[in-house]
């Protein structure tokens, strides 16, 4: 059966089809009134077909109220155009219309224009009208993009064999850390379930119940603040997990098939695995960050040592990095004073020491009268240290010092334009600690609550918690971490007394966990997993800074949905039927 609207779409049309009757149907990208002639641009998501409208055909008089954004469909004769437009497909030939038919009318005053290079409008405009800005054609090909990478994903799962199956998005609370949406139950007043921050429960039940390669494209759902890279409320996932497996089982997949997915989706060089493994205690004192952006040449070195016993009041008793950066004697006072006001205002420093190095290797500016030439030579030999170059020092308690230099890091890399160019760089961080402080000073679990402790039972049983490593690991990609897992504690005996130590009673972990600990009774497989952030991934295939540019109806920055005005009040009998009452 013909379709009524279209013959061909506005992208394939070429001198081939001269002398054709054709029919088009498109969106109103432009138009040009010559007098004689009328010119329109009718736009599709595959191209644009110029059509052409001769004045004194009855035409005219229908196209006369015709608006930008207005949807047509065409009929006429492609043509030979007379003056070719070499940056379009369909750039050799027009439409001679001899019938239109206004589809539907668009009022005359956009919020904003659709496919105009340059302007400059306001993000929450942009998403209460997101059913224009997606006809934009960078954000409409962000959205087929991402539906291309979800495809290569399955097709890439698929070969290695994994089952795809959907786990339940009306689950119960789950500590994963960050807070739960909440959905109060009709028929069981005063109880909720919430929305999965991940599948991880289900997914490890899955591995109990005999399937061996489990994955999904999961919706995960948290309660926690935007970011550029991160969508507030809900996100997708690549969540996979697999029985009989370790740590490096897991990796191997991940670098079968991130490396296949992108190489498919750009053409940027694409690091292949197997993928440098940096525990997460060096990538802190070498990068001052779990997420190392390793297209970044510049590393973080600690002198503390070097500066015991100095008299430079700003380093005494604490923990001193440096970073050198090569090529520095061009950059003036003001250079230094801007990254010194940086890192206060930014990175919460209490300041950015520096010095310059001379031709001679002499010392000058910033703290270099503070420096012994003993110290000097030892920071020389340790940093290897060339002419003409700048060291930048920070002082603080060690957390905080680690971090500080991971923000002056990446912003020197920015400066002095050090960022290898067109290239997706990958590690794994692995080693995380299973356990952490929380503000309160209590034990809490660091990562996931879920992850098997390196040295199991013993080191939970005779190791400071503190000290305890997990099997837990990161995959990271341009300084963005794209993936997270972990091999899962599978004993019972050694679930309870994990999370005994981060504060919950074996009562707690049955009733809180009730499915996991009654199946770790019945001979369940050691088993290990991953999941990798599908948003983060499109976002950096993409090109774009903020993930919302690849989402196709994403929230603002305050988590609200301005198109839909969502979150909004309901009606008080809805919540009589959820037994809720506002207070």
């Amino acid at each position: 059966m013909k379709n009524q609207y279209r013959t061909h779409n506005c992208g394939e049309l070429n001198s081939k089809n001269i002398g054709e009757e054709v029919r088009l149907a498109g969106f109103v990208q432009t138009i040009r009134n010559l007098g004689k002639m009328m010119f329109i641009d009718l736009r599709d998501e595959n191209g644009i077909t110029q059509i052409v409208i001769q004045n004194e055909n009855t035409l005219a008089e229908k196209c006369q109220d015709l608006n930008k954004e207005c949807t047509l469909t065409v009929c006429g004769k492609v043509l030979e155009r007379s003056s070719k437009n070499p940056k379009l497909p369909t750039g050799e030939i027009e439409v001679v219309a001899n019938d239109i038919t206004i589809l539907g009318k668009c009022k005359a005053n956009l919020p904003f224009e659709i496919n105009v290079e340059g302007q400059n409008v306001r993000e929450d405009l942009r998403l209460e009208y997101r059913f224009l800005d997606l006809r934009n054609e960078k954000i409409h090909q962000n959205i087929k993009l991402r539906a291309k990478i979800l495809k290569d994903f399955r097709k890439a799962m698929d070969e290695l064999d994994f089952t795809e199956i959907q786990t339940p998005i009306l689950a119960n609370s789950s500590p994963e850390g960050a807070r739960d949406f909440l959905v109060p139950s009709r028929l069981h007043a005063g109880e909720f379930y919430a929305l999965p921050q991940a599948p991880q429960q289900f997914k490890q039940l899955l591995m109990v119940s005999g399937f061996e390669k489990y994955y999904q494209i999961a919706p995960c759902f948290r309660d926690e603040d935007p970011r550029a890279d991160r969508s507030p409320g809900e996100f997708y996932q690549l969540d996979f997990e697999m029985a009989f497996a370790t740590q490096e089982d897991v990796f191997e997949v991940i670098e079968n098939v991130v490396p296949k997915v992108f190489k498919a989706n750009s053409d940027w060089k694409v690091d292949d695995g197997p993928f440098m493994r940096i525990p997460y205690q060096e990538a802190m004192e070498k990068y001052g960050t779990d997420k190392p952006d390793l297209r970044n040449p510049l590393t973080i070195c600690d002198v503390t040592e070097i500066f015991e016993g100095t008299e430079f009041k700003a380093f005494q008793n604490k923990t001193v990095k440096a970073i050198v950066v090569e090529k520095a004697e061009e950059k003036t006072r003001k250079f230094f004073d801007n990254l010194s006001e940086f890192a206060v205002q930014e990175l919460e420093a209490k300041g950015l020491a520096w010095v310059k190095v001379d031709q001679e290797m002499n010392l000058n500016g910033g703290i270099s009268k503070f420096i012994e030439d003993n110290r000097k030579a030892k920071i020389f030999e340790k940093m290897k240290v060339k002419s003409g170059s700048a060291i930048f020092f920070i002082a603080d308690e060690k957390t905080k010092a680690e971090k500080i230099a991971g923000g002056v890091r990446i912003k020197l890399g920015e400066e002095f334009d050090l960022l290898e160019k067109d290239v997706y760089k990958f590690c794994f961080i692995v080693d995380f600690p299973m356990y952490e402080l929380s503000d309160e000073g209590t034990i809490d679990f660091n990562h996931n609550p879920f992850s098997m402790p390196q040295g199991a039972m013993d080191a939970l049983e005779s190791q400071n918690p503190l000290n305890i490593y997990a099997y837990q690991y990161d995959f990271v990609g341009n300084g963005y971490e794209l993936a997270s897992g972990a091999v899962r504690n599978h004993n019972q005996e050694i679930m309870i007394k994990a999370f005994e130590i981060a504060g919950y009673t074996k009562e707690d972990v049955e009733k809180r966990f009730g499915a996991l600990f009654k199946a770790f009774q019945f001979g369940t497989p050691p088993h290990a997993g991953a999941a990798a952030g599908i948003d983060r991934i499109i976002m950096l295939l993409a090109k774009e800074d903020s993930i919302r540019e690849v989402i196709a109806f994403p929230k603002n920055k305050k988590a609200c949905d301005v198109m839909m005005g969502a979150p909004a009040q309901v009606f008080p009998k809805q919540l009589e039927d959820v037994h809720i009452r506002l207070i």
